[in-house]
């Protein structure tokens, strides 16, 4: 896009008046799958868009931070981002695993605490789980370290296969102390406490943000939508964006902006730049 989009929203308006305003005050959040980098098939193949660095790097030195919040670990996300050793990055944090973990890049180092014990637990017990309610067929398990994530994207219907899931997989994270957090066509078992909402909040806490823009664009993006929300109804300036698909209508619901996905993202990230001084 060559220029800014208009919000459809009053508050939406509001937020990203406030990031021109005053941009060293302005934290932009970003999650990482469908958001940064297209949805494939396979998790491992995700790569962030080819001009999603370019733009963040002309974008970066002009707010105070920018923050990629993701499910993933953030180690993986550093990686498939291609945001390491980057001139220009220095004020880019990537919150892996919801928060979970952090890497800062400039210092170029992942904190994290010691890992859930129930992760190990699920991990031992889903193969046979899945082989017992006939699962295997198209169904991939996803390795993440400190969560294990099941797709159904492969399976003949994925639609079918994701729902035929959530029950059994549910049980199951809740014996082990777990919760079950559902993505597009990946149902994710990882452990309570931490969601991309609390992330951000402690995160703009933390930086003393004045305005926020987060886009995302999956159902666990929407804890971060209602952080935004919150902090909004206190005063604090924010822009909801959605990374747009058919297959998450409630987040475009929510969002003040909607754009065509990673693509989408990528355009309104340069043209944002493009404004700042």
């Amino acid at each position: 896009m060559d220029s800014l989009p208009t919000p459809a929203t009053p508050a939406g308006r509001d937020g990203l008046t406030a990031l021109l305003d005053n941009p060293a005050a302005a934290v932009i959040g970003l999650d990482f799958d469908g958001t940064l980098a297209p949805i494939v098939d396979d998790p491992e193949q995700a790569r962030a868009h080819p001009a999603a660095v370019a733009a963040l790097t002309v974008l970066a030195p002009k707010v105070a931070r920018v923050a990629v919040i993701t499910g993933r670990p953030a180690g993986v996300a550093v990686r498939y981002g291609g945001f390491a050793g980057v001139p220009g990055l220095d004020h880019l944090t990537v919150l892996g695993h919801y928060g979970a973990e952090r890497w800062d890049a400039a210092t170029g180092t992942v904190t994290a605490p010691a890992p859930h014990p129930g992760v190990a637990a699920v991990r031992a017990e889903l193969p046979g789980l899945l082989d017992r309610i006939g699962a295997w067929q198209g169904t991939w398990i996803e390795e993440k370290g400190r969560a294990v994530a099941v797709h159904t994207r492969r399976a003949q219907d994925p639609q079918a296969a994701y729902e035929a899931l959530r029950a059994p997989l549910a049980d199951l994270a809740t014996r082990h102390g777990l919760i079950v957090e559902p993505g597009r066509m990946v149902l994710e078992l990882r452990p309570p406490g931490m969601d991309k909402g609390v992330a951000l909040g402690e995160y703009l806490r933390e930086t003393g943000a004045r305005s926020v823009l987060y886009a995302g664009d999956d159902l666990g993006d929407l804890p971060a939508f209602a952080a935004v929300d919150k902090l909004r109804s206190e005063g604090t300036p924010g822009l909801l964006v959605c990374s747009g698909s058919t297959e998450v209508p409630e987040l475009a619901e929510r969002a003040d902006l909607v754009v065509d996905g990673p693509e989408g993202v990528v355009g309104l990230l340069t043209a944002l730049a493009a404004q700042l001084v």
